[in-house]
């Protein structure tokens, strides 16, 4: 059963193209969201000087605070293209599971929704493949389930907080088509970098955070 879409009180936003966990690529032909709390604090009169600074991500003025999981203020069965980069892993299990069943409902039929993420098969294999020593540390911090340095003091903790960098749950190809079929999506593949036909995902989308990454693309 899927959960019902929340949104939040706002009137629905009317956008064809919607990006969410946007970060700092917001391309002013997408409406564009985050959920971090720093997002937030930088919204803040005063105060968000203090936290578009160091090491803080400093949001472009473009990006709405979003909650895929708690649901969009996106009208349902609206949206041409919905597209996410790195953003899937940091998700639990559960609430990715939610995260997918409200895009499929923002989407009209026929709609795209493209992303890319970690590819946990491949970072297995050079693992295995590797008989360097420092193979399993390499696997640990390149799949962000590992952790160098607790945080200590008020600031470690909050640069921890609002950082928000571990990877919750892993992907390959085949673990994730299984949930996007029970999302509902349909034509699912493997994608590479702008090899979409709809030309409006090249304004989103960014050769870095692609290679040797994971990317999908299905449809409603």
């Amino acid at each position: 059963m899927h959960r019902r879409l929340n949104l939040g009180g706002e009137n629905p936003v009317q956008s064809s193209y919607v990006q969410f966990g946007a970060a700092a690529c917001a391309p002013k032909s997408w409406t564009n969201f985050d959920i971090s709390p720093t997002l937030r604090l930088q919204r803040i009169p005063l105060l968000g000087r203090w936290f578009r600074r160091g090491e803080f991500l400093v949001f472009p003025d473009n990006v709405k605070y979003g909650d895929i999981i708690q649901g969009l203020p996106i009208a349902p069965g609206t949206c041409a293209g919905i597209y996410c980069a790195h953003v899937l892993e940091h998700l639990a299990l559960n609430d990715m599971r939610i995260a997918l069943r409200n895009t499929h409902q923002y989407l009209r039929t026929g709609g795209i929704f493209r992303f890319v993420l970690p590819d946990l098969e491949r970072l297995a294999r050079n693992y295995l493949e590797d008989s360097n020593d420092r193979a399993a540390m390499d696997f640990m911090e390149q799949s962000y389930l590992g952790t160098k340095t607790r945080p200590r003091g008020l600031k470690g903790f909050v640069r921890s907080y609002f950082g928000n960098s571990s990877h919750l749950w892993m992907w390959d190809f085949k673990s994730m088509t299984r949930e996007l079929k029970d999302a509902g999506f349909i034509r699912i593949r493997r994608a590479e970098f702008g090899d979409c036909e709809d030309d409006r995902f090249r304004d989103v989308e960014e050769l870095q955070r692609w290679e040797g990454c994971l990317g999908i693309e299905c449809r409603k």
